[in-house]
């Protein structure tokens, strides 16, 4: 098996960085969009797809600025992070997504979170 790296894919949106939080941290907002039935509990989230259960840790997080999240079933040093900021330039904010996965696999994983972030703007209304 070979080794996975990191990647990081940006996306500008038109809200404000408390309202994008919220999608990406509490049940309910991920509900939206990024799984079929989210629950939270103990520092844990179950992610239900089509009824397949999956559970990811937080590792770290910082109100209206990220949420690092490591994947149960993933090596210790692997996790994905949904964060937020503010260009400099624009002032616009930019979600940025980081995860891993393995290098001739990024294109594939990269189209994946396309879809997804595409689903969420759609219910921020951006």
């Amino acid at each position: 098996m070979s080794k996975k790296v990191q990647y990081e894919l940006e996306y500008p949106v038109r809200c404000s960085p408390s309202i994008l939080y919220e999608f990406l941290s509490t049940p309910a907002g991920l509900q939206e969009w990024f799984a079929d039935k989210v629950d939270f509990r103990d520092g844990v989230f179950s992610f239900s797809w089509n009824g397949s259960l999956e559970e990811a840790e937080v590792l770290e997080q910082q109100e209206n600025e990220y949420i690092r999240l490591h994947w149960k079933h993933a090596p210790k040093e692997e996790f994905f992070e949904f964060r937020i900021q503010i260009s400099e330039v624009t002032t616009q904010t930019i979600l940025i997504v980081k995860d891993f996965a393995e290098k001739k696999e990024i294109a594939d994983q990269s189209q994946l979170w396309d879809y997804q972030v595409k689903d969420l703007f759609h219910r921020i209304g951006n």
